[in-house]
């Protein structure tokens, strides 16, 4: 199917309670469970699909938080009625679309800096390193979107071509760094940053 779910697939129903548990371990189950984009449907209650990874996440957090002493427990159900399935699906898809629009937000300020750098002849290896930096955070942050990513939404196309457009520009950067410090002349154009790139939504 279109947004990635099969009918028959089911759904982890997550309840988790840290009470009686040291205060990190609360902590913990949060960011897990953000980690791997559940969806609450009420505290301390959320849904998750019955892939592998999150089955294997879930067992092995309950499994910390009872040995720790809170509670825990994982009911695999199913939805039959496609209506309330689709808006489940809606409901994961429009919280990784607000992820992927924070990453398509963020990416023109590493275009603008490279090219503010470039114009000011500053193109140079340590230049290069900070702006590969930020190109290695965007990437390790889209990758982590993508794998909670369960229903294939639909603004993951816009963050992927935002992170690529990021590479190009630091690839032109790298090149006229080169040619700046040994002496060639012929350093590429200075990459445009674009002004839409932040309305990718």
């Amino acid at each position: 199917m279109h947004d990635g779910f099969e009918e028959a697939e089911q759904f982890l129903l997550v309840s988790v309670s840290t009470a009686g548990g040291p205060p990190s371990l609360r902590v913990h189950v949060w960011r897990k469970l953000r980690s791997l984009g559940a969806l609450y449907l009420q505290q301390s209650v959320c849904l998750l699909p019955t892939r592998e990874l999150p089955v294997r996440q879930i067992r092995r957090l309950l499994a910390r938080v009872t040995s720790e002493g809170g509670t825990g427990r994982a009911i695999t159900i199913t939805v039959p009625d496609p209506r309330e399935r689709a808006a489940l699906v809606a409901e994961f898809n429009a919280a990784r679309d607000a992820e992927y629009a924070e990453v398509v937000e963020r990416t023109p300020d590493m275009l603008a800096e490279i090219t503010a750098e470039t114009a000011r002849g500053r193109a140079s290896y340590a230049e290069v390193e900070e702006s590969e930096a930020d190109l290695e955070r965007f990437r390790s942050w889209l990758s982590k979107i993508i794998a909670r990513d369960y229903f294939n939404a639909p603004g993951r196309a816009a963050a992927e071509a935002a992170v690529a457009q990021c590479a190009r520009a630091l690839a032109q950067f790298e090149a006229a760094a080169l040619s700046a410090e040994t002496g060639t002349n012929h350093p590429p154009s200075p990459p445009a940053a674009t002004a839409n790139a932040s309305k990718g939504r």
